[in-house]
């Protein structure tokens, strides 16, 4: 199996990529990777008029995600791993959800130029879960941006992440679902799932479904 040192989590709004991410970044003392999301200062007003303001959210985040990530191509000498709570693809996600024909050719011209420099992570770490879990995550964690999120947009977006994910072969996959399990509370969770990244036998696309 490939070496992992690049790590990285993905999921629906609520799904704890970034209390993963952190947890892992933690335990292999490695560099930490966020998304930046409070700095996007049209996100609010999209959750209010997605239709409005879909364009000026995306093509922030897709400038703001690229800046970041191109750093990744200094690693860190003195970090072993690198954990980040996404990764640069995703962005089409949203695009492909939100933005209207026009605005998608735009941004089709303009992301391939952004991610063709940009390095793969070892591993992606899909956190799969169900709706009401992911809206009982949003609301527990209670961002006043997130207060107007739908459950309508949520379960579009879970569709579209679960439609990407099932095409998606660019780099090693482990697909977790995580509807009942907290592995931010219960470190039995974390640990069962720490030690599904770092199997060696694990293969090139995998599927867990811990018992609850």
């Amino acid at each position: 199996m490939q070496e992992i040192n690049y790590i990285a989590i993905e999921g629906v709004i609520g799904a704890g990529k970034t209390s993963l991410a952190k947890r892992l970044a933690e335990r292999l003392k490695a560099n930490f990777v966020f998304e930046e999301f409070e700095k996007n200062p049209f996100l609010e007003s999209f959750y209010n008029d997605r239709k409005r303001y879909a364009f000026q959210t995306q093509m922030f985040f897709l400038i703001n995600r690229y800046e970041q990530q191109k750093t990744l191509n200094q690693r860190d000498l003195f970090n072993d791993f690198i954990v980040s709570d996404y990764i640069f693809e995703k962005d089409k996600i949203f695009a492909y959800l939100n933005l209207e024909d026009e605005e998608l050719k735009l941004y089709e011209s303009i992301f391939p130029l952004l991610a063709r420099d940009l390095p793969q992570p070892d591993l992606v770490v899909f956190l799969q879960s169900s709706v009401d879990r992911l809206l009982f995550n949003i609301k527990r964690r209670g961002r006043k941006f997130e207060k107007n999120i739908t459950r309508s947009y949520i379960g579009e977006l879970s569709e579209a992440y679960n439609n990407f994910f099932f095409k998606y072969n660019n780099t090693p996959l482990l697909i977790v679902n995580t509807t009942e399990i907290d592995f931010v509370k219960r470190d039995k969770d974390f640990d069962e799932l720490f030690h599904q990244i770092f199997r060696e036998d694990r293969g090139f696309i995998e599927y867990f479904n811990p018992a609850p």
